[in-house]
C-alpha cells in the first residue's frame, strides 16, 4: 500500500463525469469539476447535468477531494463580481450555498484572466487588487462554514503560466488565502504563435524564442511570493498542431502557415498519430518533451516519458503535485497512470 503525499488533480468536464472509472478515481487526490459559471455576481450550477454523479463518487471515494471549478476560457462575470464589496459578498455567499447543496469540498476559481479581456470578458486594471479582495472574502466565508462544520474547505485557483498573470495579480498576497495554485502550464504556445514549439514543456530548449516552460513558470511564481509547496504544475492530455510547416529540423521552431490550433487528444494520438500514418515521434531532451512531424504538420503533446520528468521535477523541487486537463482526452488511461506512478511514495 502506498501513502499519497503529492497532489494528483484532474479536471473533468461535467458532461464526462459518468465516464470516470473506479480505477482512475482511486489514482486521484483531487477532482476539479468544470465548470461553474458566474452569473449576477453568484456562482451558478443549474446548468450542470450530472450533479447526481457527485454524490455517488463521494460515497464510493470519500478520500477524494471534489472541487467545483468556476470559470474557464471566455467565462466572464468575475471582474464585475470582484469590483464591489457587495459583489464579493454575493460570490462568497454563493460558494457557501454550493458547498451546502452539493458534495464539494471546495472551490477552484479559473478566472482567465484578471486585468485581461482577451477571452472576450469584462476586465479592468482594478482587477489586480479586487482579485485579492475576492479571494479574501471567499476564504473567510469558507473558514466560517468550516468552523461550524468542523472541517476545512479548500480554495484554489487555476493560474496562467506566464508573466502576464503575475503582472495582473498580487500573488504575494493571494496565496495566503489559497490551499494551492494550479499552474496552467499548457497552451504555452499555439493559439497566439505561428512559430512551432512545445506547448507543455518542462524546460525551454535552445533555439526557442518563447522562453516559457514549466520550470520558468514555477520560478516566476516563486519569485512572485508563492511558496513552492503550494504550486501544482499542469499537464496536457491533448495536443497543439501547426500546419504548413517547413520540412526543416523535424518541424521544431519553424514558422508555420498559421497559428497552432488544438490538435488530437491523446486517445486519437495513440491510435492514429504516434509513429503512425507518416507521423514520426521525436524527443527533445532539452525540453523533456515529445513531438510529432510528418513533413508538413507539427504536433506538440504529452506522453508517459514527459510526465515522468514532470513528476521527478515535482519531487526534486518540493512542489505540491501535478494536475491535468482534461480527463476524457485520454481513453487509454496511460497518462493518469503515469502521473500516479510517478508521484507514488512508498509507505
Amino acid at each position: 500500500m502506498t501513502k499519497r503525499k503529492y497532489i494528483v488533480a484532474g479536471y473533468v468536464a461535467d458532461s464526462k463525469l459518468p465516464e470516470l472509472t473506479r480505477e482512475d478515481l482511486m489514482k486521484l487526490t483531487h477532482l476539479n469539476v468544470a465548470f461553474g459559471h458566474v452569473r449576477g455576481d453568484e456562482i451558478a450550477t443549474e446548468h450542470l447535468k450530472h450533479k447526481d454523479a457527485l454524490g455517488v463518487i463521494k460515497q464510493e471515494h470519500p478520500e477524494l477531494t471534489l472541487l467545483l471549478s468556476v470559470g474557464g476560457w471566455s467565462a466572464g462575470g468575475f471582474s464585475e463580481a470582484a469590483a464591489t464589496v457587495e459583489g464579493r459578498a454575493r460570490m462568497a455567499d454563493s460558494a457557501i450555498r454550493v458547498l451546502t447543496e452539493l458534495p464539494f469540498d471546495g472551490i477552484d476559481l479559473d478566472w482567465e484572466y484578471p486585468c485581461y479581456g482577451e477571452a472576450g470578458i469584462a476586465s479592468s486594471p482594478a482587477d489586480k487588487t479586487n482579485f485579492t479582495l475576492l479571494l479574501k472574502a471567499m476564504r473567510e466565508a469558507l473558514d466560517h462554514k468550516g468552523a461550524n462544520d468542523g472541517r476545512h474547505y479548500l480554495l484554489t485557483i487555476a493560474a496562467g503560466a506566464d508573466q502576464y498573470y503575475v503582472d495582473g495579480t498580487e500573488m504575494d498576497q493571494v496565496h495566503q488565502y489559497l490551499d494551492f495554485v494550479q499552474l496552467m502550464t499548457y497552451d504555452m504556445r499555439g493559439g497566439f504563435q505561428i512559430l512551432t514549439g512545445h506547448h507543455t514543456n518542462l524546460f525551454a530548449p535552445t533555439g526557442d524564442l518563447f522562453r516559457i516552460s514549466v520550470d520558468a513558470s514555477v520560478n516566476l511564481f516563486i519569485r512572485a511570493g508563492v511558496p513552492k509547496e503550494k504550486l501544482v504544475i499542469g499537464a496536457a492530455f491533448y495536443s497543439r498542431k501547426w500546419q504548413g510547416v517547413p520540412d526543416h529540423a523535424n518541424g521544431l521552431h519553424q514558422m508555420a502557415g498559421g497559428t497552432g490550433g488544438y490538435g488530437p487528444d491523446f486517445t486519437a494520438l495513440a491510435a492514429e498519430y504516434i509513429d503512425k500514418n507518416d507521423y514520426v515521434r521525436y524527443w527533445d531532451d532539452e525540453a523533456k518533451a515529445p513531438y510529432l512531424f510528418n513533413g508538413t504538420s507539427f504536433i506538440s503533446y504529452e506522453d508517459e516519458q514527459s510526465l515522468q520528468h514532470k513528476c521527478d521535477y515535482v519531487k526534486e523541487r518540493g512542489l505540491a503535485g501535478v494536475m491535468f486537463w482534461e480527463y476524457s482526452c485520454d481513453e487509454t488511461h496511460r497518462l493518469l497512470d503515469a502521473i500516479f506512478e510517478g508521484l507514488k511514495v512508498q509507505a
